[in-house]
């Protein structure tokens, strides 16, 4: 609208219509120009007039009197006037494939070989972006048949999800560790890896029966070895924004599978709210069960930090989901009851849904519990 009307109120009597497309492209860089303009177009009043002088601001801040006329000659710097384009502002295509669709050898793709090979093909096709599905722990108990939207443990800093609940999104989901880089880091022998598997859907249950036994040994290596690669490890687990989550979803794990419950609310009274002495007493009697949990997830954080470097160094950016619920049953709600709303006995108070719309008639229960949103807005909770 403002060009236009720099371009009526600029005409001169009986002159056609603007038809250089560089004067036209000027006039649609204008951001400001005078109030009579303005004034003018508002009012619907075209008569021809002569040549004026006016003063307009451009993006840049620069100022220019006496632009020229129609038909003029344009100034030797009118190209710098257009705002430079940023660089970075650019379109960008990529994949969305979740690690478990490699083609690993073991029935299930891994952070190995394939990986790689993958981002290495995105760079050749001009690809920029890996999308990804949570990389958390699948749930093996509710018959989830290894969706990544439904964790076995929940706030995955690096990649988490979108409309489901997990049971713990920091950790990483150690079936997607490969073998072979264990082998690489001499925590497994060649000669123990299992024979290939030829499979065109995962069975995760068997990719289970095959890869724990052997990440296991793995991590047990790992915790009674000597050198730099150890030393990678303790400084891991020291780490206060990994020990923070880490050391109590290793506990909730071994609690769990110690228990074997439907979910924390029924564990006797001292486990549930988290006794010292109590966990104490988990921690002698499941003491291997947790260090051995926290060298697998160093493993699995150190095949993915490997692997998310390599992106970097090609240009790709990995791209994943951010978490809206938390699943009841979790290392996360277990340890931080006060950031949920939950009663003085950790029941649910409330839990999500939807009203009637145009998919239910009476709407949907989804029966996913809220966080305490208020108190972690006003900073009562972090």
């Amino acid at each position: 609208m403002v060009a236009m009307s720099m371009a009526m109120a600029m005409a001169m009597p009986n002159s056609q219509s603007l038809k250089a497309s560089p004067v036209r492209n000027l006039f649609s860089e204008l951001v400001y120009v005078s109030s009579s303009v303005i004034s003018a177009f508002s009012r619907f009043r075209f008569q021809a007039k002569a040549p004026m002088n006016f003063t307009c601001r451009l993006k840049s801040n620069s100022v220019y009197e006496d632009l020229p006329a129609v038909g003029e000659d344009l100034p030797p710097d009118y190209e710098e006037w257009v705002p430079k384009k940023d660089p970075k502002d650019r379109r960008r295509a990529g994949i969305l494939l979740h690690p478990t669709s490699f083609q690993g050898p073991y029935g299930i793709g891994d952070l190995g070989e394939e990986a790689y090979r993958f981002l290495d093909w995105l760079q050749e096709t001009g690809c920029s972006v890996w999308q990804v599905l949570p990389l958390v722990p699948p749930g093996r108990k509710g018959n989830e048949d290894g969706s990544p939207y439904s964790g076995q443990h929940v706030v995955d800093m690096r990649i988490t999800a979108v409309d489901d609940d997990f049971q713990d999104a920091n950790c990483g989901n150690t079936l997607l560790i490969s073998l072979e880089e264990l082998v690489k880091d001499g925590l497994l022998m060649k000669e123990e890896l299992p024979k290939p598997v030829d499979a065109d859907r995962v069975d995760f249950s068997t990719v289970a029966n095959i890869k724990d036994p052997l990440i296991a040994k793995a991590a047990e290596r790992l915790i009674l070895s000597e050198g730099e690669l150890k030393n990678q490890f303790e400084d891991f687990c020291r780490d206060p924004e990994i020990s923070r989550w880490l050391e109590d979803a290793a506990y909730f794990a071994a609690i769990d599978e110690t228990l074997n419950t439907v979910s924390w609310y029924d564990w006797p009274e001292p486990l549930k709210n988290r006794h010292l002495s109590a966990l104490e007493k988990i921690y002698q009697s499941k003491r291997d069960f947790i260090n051995i949990f926290l060298a697998q997830q160093f493993l699995f954080e150190r095949q993915w930090q490997k692997l998310h470097n390599y992106a970097k160094m090609k240009g790709i950016k990995i791209m994943g989901d951010m978490p809206i619920y938390v699943g009841y049953h979790s290392a996360d709600v277990w340890a931080n009851k006060k950031q949920f709303l939950l009663n003085r006995r950790g029941f649910p108070l409330l839990v999500s849904g939807v009203p009637p719309d145009a998919f239910s008639e009476t709407g949907q229960l989804w029966g996913r519990f809220v966080v305490a949103i208020q108190k972690i807005l006003s900073g009562g909770l972090s």
